[in-house]
C-alpha cells in the first residue's frame, strides 16, 4: 500500500484533542474495526532481555512528525509541529534524534528541526505519539539489544493508525535489531518500568476491552512482564473513557530509578476526577514495594495552579510528570505558573542530579492532550 495523504473518511477522526476525543465522538471513533486488527503474536521473550529504566545511557531518541489536519485541525497543527521541532532540537543538544516524517512533509520537518535532527522518510506515520507507537527497546547486559512492540491499535481503535500500527516494527528494522510482538495490546506510555523488575500501569488503559478483550488481569500482567523482563506490576484503577488513552500512567506517575518514583500531585483546591486519580496513585505507590521488597520512595511534583497557567482550554494537559530523561538532561514542560514551574525544576534537579533541566513551552501539544514524554522513545545503549 502506498503512502497516502489521508486515510479514507471512515478512518479519519475529527480534529480533537486526546482528552476531548471521547466526549465528542464516542467509542465509535476512527480507526479500523476491532476485529480487523491482526491477531496478537504469542509472546516470545528472549532469555535475559529487559527494558531498562529511562535514565540509562541512550544511543538515540526517536520522534515523529505530525502532518494531518484530519487529526489536528488546521488551527492547532502548526503549533504542534513547532513544539515537536523545539523538543527535537533541544534533545539533539544531548543525544542524536531520529525523527520519522512522511515523504510529503519531510522537507518541512528538516527545515523546522534543523541540521542536528536526522529526519527519516522511509517509515510513514499517522501522528506524533512515538511513545505509544514506537517499540520498547530491551538490553541483555551483555551487549545485546532487541525490541518488542505492544501491538498499537490506536488506543482501542479511536484514531487512524494504519501506519502507526507498523511503526514499532519499522523502527526496529531500521535500528537493525530483532523484533517481537508482545502478547497483549497496549502502548508504552501506559507502562512504566524501573528497569529492575517492577512495572506500574493503570487498569483503565490495559485491562480494557478496547485493547485486550477477553484477557484476564493475570494474563495481561503475565504478558506485560514477559515483554518488559519484569516480575511485578503495581496497578492503579485509572480513569476509563475520559480521554483517548484511558489515563496513561506516564502523565501522572514515573519511576525515577530503583525503589524511587515521582507523582504529580494536585493542589488541595483541585477536586476533579484527574486530581482524585493522582492522589490515589500517590497513596498506592507510597504503600507499595518493588519486586525485591524495597519500599518505594515517592516524591511529589507539585502540579500547577490552573488559574495561573497560560492556557484556558479545559482539555489542556499540564503534566510536569510527562518529562523525558535523555543523556545529560531532563526535558520538561513549563506552563506559565512561575512558582510551580520553578518548583518543578527544583524537584527534577534533585531527582536527577548532574543533569541539565530544560523547561519548554509546549502549550500546543498540551492542548492536544499530550506532552514531551508522549512524543519521545529512547533507544538505550546495549
Amino acid at each position: 500500500m502506498s503512502e497516502r495523504d489521508e486515510l479514507p473518511s471512515a478512518a479519519a477522526p475529527k480534529p480533537l484533542g486526546r482528552r476531548s476525543f471521547l466526549s465528542a465522538v464516542g467509542l465509535a471513533g476512527a480507526g479500523v474495526a476491532l476485529g480487523a486488527f491482526p491477531a496478537v503474536a504469542a509472546p516470545r521473550r528472549a532469555a535475559g532481555f529487559w527494558a531498562p529504566e529511562e535514565s540509562v545511557a541512550h544511543t538515540r531518541t526517536w520522534m515523529a512528525w505530525p502532518d494531518r489536519t484530519s487529526i489536528w485541525g488546521s488551527r492547532l497543527l502548526p503549533g504542534v509541529q513547532a513544539n515537536i521541532a523545539l523538543i527535537a532540537r533541544t534533545i539533539a543538544k544531548y543525544e542524536p534524534v531520529y525523527l520519522l516524517a512522511n515523504s510529503r512533509s519531510a522537507a518541512k520537518a528538516r527545515s523546522a528541526c534543523g541540521s542536528t535532527v536526522q529526519v527519516i522518510s522511509s517509515i510513514p506515520v499517522d501522528d506524533c505519539w512515538m511513545r505509544d507507537t514506537g517499540p520498547v527497546f530491551r538490553v541483555d547486559g551483555a551487549g545485546g539489544l532487541d525490541a518488542v512492540g505492544l501491538n498499537f491499535n490506536g488506543w482501542g481503535n479511536q484514531q487512524s493508525h494504519y501506519y502507526d500500527a507498523r511503526v514499532a516494527a519499522g523502527v526496529a528494522a531500521y535500528a537493525g535489531v530483532g523484533f517481537t510482538a508482545a502478547g497483549f495490546v497496549g502502548e508504552p506510555g501506559a507502562v512504566e518500568t524501573d528497569g529492575a523488575g517492577t512495572l506500574m500501569a493503570t487498569k483503565s488503559s490495559l485491562i480494557n476491552a478496547n485493547r485486550n478483550s477477553g484477557m484476564s488481569q493475570s494474563a495481561i500482567e503475565a504478558a506485560m512482564c514477559a515483554a518488559y523482563g519484569a516480575s511485578k506490576v503495581i496497578w492503579f484503577p485509572g480513569i476509563k473513557g475520559q480521554d483517548i488513552t484511558d489515563d496513561h500512567v506516564d502523565a501522572t506517575s514515573r519511576f525515577t530509578g530503583h525503589a524511587g518514583a515521582a507523582v504529580q500531585y494536585p493542589l488541595d483546591s483541585d477536586t476533579d476526577i484527574w486530581a482524585k486519580d493522582a492522589r490515589g496513585q500517590y497513596q498506592i505507590l507510597s504503600q507499595s514495594a518493588d519486586t525485591h521488597g524495597h519500599a518505594i520512595a515517592v516524591t511529589r511534583i507539585q502540579g500547577p495552579d490552573y488559574r495561573r497557567i497560560r492556557s484556558t482550554n479545559p482539555d489542556f494537559v499540564s503534566s510536569y510528570a510527562n518529562y523525558y530523561v535523555c543523556n545529560g538532561a531532563v526535558i520538561a514542560a513549563q506552563f506559565g505558573d512561575t512558582a510551580a514551574d520553578t518548583a518543578c525544576k527544583t524537584t527534577l534537579a534533585r531527582l536527577y542530579p548532574g543533569r541539565v533541566i530544560e523547561q519548554l513551552n509546549i502549550d500546543s501539544l498540551a492542548e492536544g492532550g499530550g506532552g514531551i514524554h508522549c512524543v519521545t522513545q529512547q533507544q538505550p545503549r546495549p
